[in-house]
C-alpha cells in the first residue's frame, strides 16, 4: 500500500474516532458537568471560505509568484484541514503539490494553536516541536516557510494557504502573504 493511501486511511480513522467519541457523550455526561440536556446544543457551526474565494486566493498566489518568474503550486485548506482548492503552475516540480498542502495544513493547525500567521512565525517562535524532530514525523506537518494562516477580521482561523515551488520558502511565503492581503476583505 502506498504512503499516500496509508496517510488517507490514518486521516479517515482519526476522523471516525473523533465522530465516535463525540457521539458517545451521553446526557448523563452533560448533566454531570452542570449543563442541562434540554439547553445544551449538540451541533456546531464551522465557517470556511466558499470555493470561489478559495480558488481566487490560490490563483492569486500562483499569479503573484508567476509575475516574479516562479512557477508554484498553491493549496488552500479548510477548517477541517482538508484541501479545498489546489492550483498548479504550468511547470512546477512534482513535490510542490504535497509540499504546498503540508505548508497550508501546518499554517492552519499550528497557526490556530499558537496564534501565529505564517509558518515562518512558527519557526521563529521555535514551535516546531521537540529537539529530536518528532513533530516532523506527523504526516501532514511541515515547518518550512511558505504557509499563511487564514483569519476572519475578528481573528477566527478559517483555514490555511500554502505555496511551494519558488526557489526558497521565503519567496513562497511572500506570495502567500500577499495573496491573503489582497483578498482579506473577502474573508467575511
Amino acid at each position: 500500500m502506498s504512503g499516500h493511501i496509508q496517510k488517507r486511511i490514518r486521516r479517515c480513522v482519526l476522523t471516525a474516532t473523533t465522530v465516535i467519541a463525540a457521539v458517545s457523550i451521553s446526557d448523563a455526561d452533560i448533566s454531570g458537568a452542570g449543563i442541562s440536556g434540554a439547553h445544551a446544543s449538540t451541533l456546531i457551526t464551522t465557517q470556511k471560505l466558499d470555493w470561489e474565494t478559495a480558488e481566487k486566493l490560490a490563483a492569486t498566489a500562483v499569479r503573484l509568484c508567476a509575475q516574479q518568474g516562479y512557477s508554484v503550486t498553491a493549496a488552500v485548506v479548510d477548517p477541517s484541514g482538508h484541501e479545498q482548492v489546489v492550483i498548479k503552475g504550468d511547470t512546477v516540480p512534482l513535490q510542490s503539490l504535497s509540499v504546498s498542502y503540508r505548508k497550508a495544513y501546518t499554517a492552519f493547525s499550528y497557526g490556530q494553536a499558537f496564534n501565529k500567521n505564517t509558518t515562518s512565525e512558527l519557526i521563529a517562535a521555535k514551535l516546531t516541536g521537540p529537539s529530536n524532530g518528532a513533530l516532523n514525523t506527523v504526516p501532514e506537518v511541515l515547518f518550512i516557510p511558505g504557509g499563511a494562516t487564514l483569519r476572519k477580521a475578528d481573528g477566527t482561523v478559517i483555514g490555511g494557504l500554502g505555496v511551494s515551488g519558488a526557489p526558497g520558502g521565503d519567496k513562497d511565503e511572500a506570495c502567500a502573504v500577499n495573496a491573503v492581503k489582497a483578498l482579506k476583505g473577502d474573508f467575511q
